[in-house]
Protein backbone atom coordinates (compact mmCIF):
# COMPACT_ATOMS: atom_id res chain seq x y z
CA UNK A 1 0.00 0.00 0.00
CA UNK A 2 2.83 2.65 0.86
CA UNK A 3 4.46 1.82 -2.64
CA UNK A 4 1.57 2.38 -4.33
CA UNK A 5 0.88 6.07 -2.36
CA UNK A 6 4.47 6.52 -3.36
CA UNK A 7 3.67 6.16 -7.41
CA UNK A 8 0.36 7.86 -7.13
CA UNK A 9 2.03 10.88 -5.48
CA UNK A 10 5.25 10.74 -7.98
CA UNK A 11 2.46 10.50 -10.78
CA UNK A 12 0.84 13.66 -9.47
CA UNK A 13 3.78 15.19 -9.22
CA UNK A 14 4.51 14.56 -13.07
CA UNK A 15 0.75 16.20 -14.06
CA UNK A 16 1.79 19.42 -11.79
CA UNK A 17 4.72 19.68 -13.45
CA UNK A 18 4.23 19.18 -17.17
CA UNK A 19 1.03 21.92 -16.09
CA UNK A 20 3.07 24.45 -15.24
CA UNK A 21 5.57 23.99 -18.21
CA UNK A 22 2.72 24.35 -20.76
CA UNK A 23 3.59 27.63 -22.73
CA UNK A 24 1.23 30.22 -21.98
CA UNK A 25 -0.75 31.26 -24.58
CA UNK A 26 -0.17 34.78 -26.07
CA UNK A 27 -3.21 37.67 -24.53
CA UNK A 28 -5.78 38.16 -26.17
CA UNK A 29 -5.87 40.99 -28.48
CA UNK A 30 -8.42 43.90 -27.66
CA UNK A 31 -9.46 45.90 -31.00
CA UNK A 32 -9.82 49.03 -29.14
CA UNK A 33 -6.34 48.90 -27.80
CA UNK A 34 -4.83 48.01 -31.36
CA UNK A 35 -7.29 51.14 -32.66
CA UNK A 36 -5.40 53.55 -30.33
CA UNK A 37 -2.17 52.66 -31.40
CA UNK A 38 -2.83 52.72 -35.26
CA UNK A 39 -3.21 55.84 -36.81
CA UNK A 40 -5.52 54.67 -39.49
CA UNK A 41 -9.41 53.16 -39.53
CA UNK A 42 -8.75 49.39 -38.60
CA UNK A 43 -12.28 48.48 -39.81
CA UNK A 44 -11.58 49.85 -43.51
CA UNK A 45 -8.38 47.25 -43.98
CA UNK A 46 -7.44 44.09 -44.83
CA UNK A 47 -4.18 42.54 -43.15
CA UNK A 48 -2.54 39.67 -43.97
CA UNK A 49 0.52 37.36 -42.65
CA UNK A 50 1.57 35.13 -45.55
CA UNK A 51 4.33 32.94 -44.67
CA UNK A 52 7.62 32.71 -47.09
CA UNK A 53 10.50 30.24 -47.03
CA UNK A 54 13.01 32.54 -45.89
CA UNK A 55 10.46 34.35 -43.78
CA UNK A 56 7.20 36.21 -44.60
CA UNK A 57 5.15 39.43 -45.52
CA UNK A 58 2.89 41.56 -44.05
CA UNK A 59 0.30 42.91 -46.03
CA UNK A 60 -2.30 46.59 -44.71
CA UNK A 61 -4.47 47.45 -47.65
CA UNK A 62 -7.36 49.71 -47.39
CA UNK A 63 -10.42 48.29 -48.33
CA UNK A 64 -12.00 50.88 -50.87
CA UNK A 65 -9.16 52.33 -52.86
CA UNK A 66 -9.98 55.71 -53.27
CA UNK A 67 -9.37 56.60 -49.56
CA UNK A 68 -5.92 58.71 -50.27
CA UNK A 69 -5.55 59.76 -46.48
CA UNK A 70 -6.06 56.43 -44.85
CA UNK A 71 -3.52 55.23 -47.41
CA UNK A 72 -1.02 57.72 -46.54
CA UNK A 73 -1.92 56.88 -42.86
CA UNK A 74 -1.18 52.60 -43.29
CA UNK A 75 2.25 53.72 -45.42
CA UNK A 76 3.35 56.28 -42.69
CA UNK A 77 2.79 53.15 -40.13
CA UNK A 78 4.48 50.58 -41.56
CA UNK A 79 7.32 52.57 -42.70
CA UNK A 80 8.12 52.92 -39.15
CA UNK A 81 7.25 49.40 -37.96
CA UNK A 82 9.46 48.60 -40.05
CA UNK A 83 12.02 50.58 -39.04
CA UNK A 84 11.56 49.85 -35.35
CA UNK A 85 11.50 46.08 -36.50
CA UNK A 86 14.76 46.36 -38.35
CA UNK A 87 16.38 47.83 -35.26
CA UNK A 88 14.83 44.87 -33.12
CA UNK A 89 12.28 47.00 -30.96
CA UNK A 90 9.45 44.72 -31.10
CA UNK A 91 7.36 46.59 -28.67
CA UNK A 92 4.28 47.71 -29.77
CA UNK A 93 3.62 43.75 -30.76
CA UNK A 94 4.82 43.36 -27.33
CA UNK A 95 2.10 45.22 -25.74
CA UNK A 96 -0.78 43.78 -27.60
CA UNK A 97 -0.02 40.16 -27.98
CA UNK A 98 2.09 39.81 -24.49
CA UNK A 99 5.91 38.81 -24.08
CA UNK A 100 4.65 35.01 -23.93
CA UNK A 101 3.22 35.44 -27.76
CA UNK A 102 5.19 33.09 -30.14
CA UNK A 103 8.28 33.49 -31.75
CA UNK A 104 8.41 36.99 -30.08
CA UNK A 105 11.60 36.18 -27.91
CA UNK A 106 13.90 34.75 -30.79
CA UNK A 107 12.96 37.77 -32.77
CA UNK A 108 13.81 40.04 -30.01
CA UNK A 109 17.31 38.39 -29.55
CA UNK A 110 18.30 38.73 -33.38
CA UNK A 111 21.00 41.37 -34.57
CA UNK A 112 20.12 43.81 -37.37
CA UNK A 113 21.92 41.69 -39.64
CA UNK A 114 20.04 38.41 -38.51
CA UNK A 115 16.76 39.08 -40.05
CA UNK A 116 16.04 41.93 -43.00
CA UNK A 117 12.87 43.78 -43.30
CA UNK A 118 11.90 45.46 -46.14
CA UNK A 119 9.12 48.26 -46.23
CA UNK A 120 7.38 48.74 -49.08
CA UNK A 121 4.19 51.34 -50.45
CA UNK A 122 1.71 49.79 -52.47
CA UNK A 123 -1.35 51.62 -54.36
CA UNK A 124 -3.68 50.55 -51.50
CA UNK A 125 -1.63 50.28 -48.62
CA UNK A 126 1.45 48.82 -48.31
CA UNK A 127 3.57 45.93 -46.82
CA UNK A 128 6.76 44.72 -45.13
CA UNK A 129 8.80 41.80 -45.85
CA UNK A 130 10.95 39.91 -43.17
CA UNK A 131 13.31 37.27 -44.52
CA UNK A 132 16.60 35.53 -42.63
CA UNK A 133 19.12 33.48 -43.97
CA UNK A 134 19.33 31.53 -40.59
CA UNK A 135 16.81 28.90 -40.15
CA UNK A 136 15.98 29.53 -36.32
CA UNK A 137 14.81 33.17 -37.32
CA UNK A 138 12.82 31.99 -40.20
CA UNK A 139 11.30 29.55 -37.68
CA UNK A 140 10.74 32.43 -35.20
CA UNK A 141 9.69 34.51 -38.27
CA UNK A 142 6.82 31.90 -39.14
CA UNK A 143 5.66 31.29 -35.65
CA UNK A 144 5.38 34.90 -35.18
CA UNK A 145 3.51 35.35 -38.54
CA UNK A 146 0.66 32.49 -37.18
CA UNK A 147 -0.04 34.11 -34.21
CA UNK A 148 -0.41 37.20 -35.69
CA UNK A 149 -2.82 35.53 -38.60
CA UNK A 150 -4.53 33.72 -35.31
CA UNK A 151 -5.16 36.84 -33.77
CA UNK A 152 -5.89 39.94 -36.32
CA UNK A 153 -7.46 37.23 -39.01
CA UNK A 154 -5.89 36.49 -41.95
CA UNK A 155 -8.18 37.45 -45.11
CA UNK A 156 -7.58 36.87 -48.14
CA UNK A 157 -6.18 39.55 -50.57
CA UNK A 158 -6.81 39.47 -54.01
CA UNK A 159 -3.54 39.54 -56.15
CA UNK A 160 -1.19 39.39 -53.14
CA UNK A 161 -0.84 35.80 -51.98
CA UNK A 162 0.08 34.06 -54.82
CA UNK A 163 3.48 36.42 -55.98
CA UNK A 164 4.84 35.17 -52.51
CA UNK A 165 4.89 31.42 -53.14
CA UNK A 166 8.16 31.40 -55.11
CA UNK A 167 11.03 29.27 -53.26
CA UNK A 168 13.02 32.44 -54.53
CA UNK A 169 11.38 34.60 -51.90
Amino acid sequence: MKNYLLIVLGLLQCVIAVQAIEQVPAKPVNPEQVQKILPFAVKGTLQTFTKTVHGGVQHVVIKSADNASQIKLIQAHLQKRAEQYQAGDYSVTEHLHGAEMPGLAQLKRATANDIKVEYQALDNGGQIHFSSEYPLFVQALHEWFDAQAADHGNPEIPGHNSHHSSSAE
